[in-house]
């Protein structure tokens, strides 16, 4: 008896682990959100990209922020990486996606209804085709609506 109350603890207890983790890859935020989630660390350089899991030049570059990430997390760099997939494709999707491709920077599933409206509040010039990047660092922006490889992200970072 005691061999199966053990059991069944450590199956829950690797279950609790796991789904905690799947979870905390990928949350939901709304525009709103995500502006006060760049404005809160005024010190800190923001690299946000725009993608989505079925946009082949999106998982193309995903690679090169992972990479950006990674080698520059001792400096103030918050890569962001924001889903534009529907808010109905996060668990059949957007989640498996991340986990496969075991992305390690911050990863949002855009929870918006109106894309014009939060395309508008993201850049003005921004026509809502993706990949799209938006660098911010204090009061400078620069946004770019292209594929990027690893150098030009890297040139535009330390542009910053």
């Amino acid at each position: 008896m005691k061999e199966i109350k053990a059991f069944t603890i450590i199956v829950f207890l690797l279950l609790a682990f796991s789904l905690k983790s799947y979870s905390q890859q990928v949350k939901l935020i709304n525009i709103d959100q995500l502006q006060e989630r760049m404005k809160a660390g005024k010190d800190s350089t923001y690299v946000v990209n725009f993608w989505a899991t079925w946009c082949a030049p999106c998982i193309k570059e995903l690679p090169h922020f992972e990479k950006l990430g990674a080698e520059y997390k001792a400096e103030k760099l918050a890569v962001l990486l924001v889903s534009v997939d529907f808010k109905s494709k996060l668990t059949s999707a957007v989640v498996p996606f991340v986990k496969r491709k075991n992305l390690k920077n911050q990863v949002f599933l855009l929870n918006e209804s109106n894309p014009q409206e939060y395309i508008d509040r993201i850049d003005p010039s921004w026509s809502g085709s993706i990949p799209a990047t938006l660098f911010i660092k204090g009061d400078k922006r620069k946004f770019i609506e292209s594929e990027l490889t690893y150098e030009q992200l890297l040139t535009e970072y330390k542009k910053l």
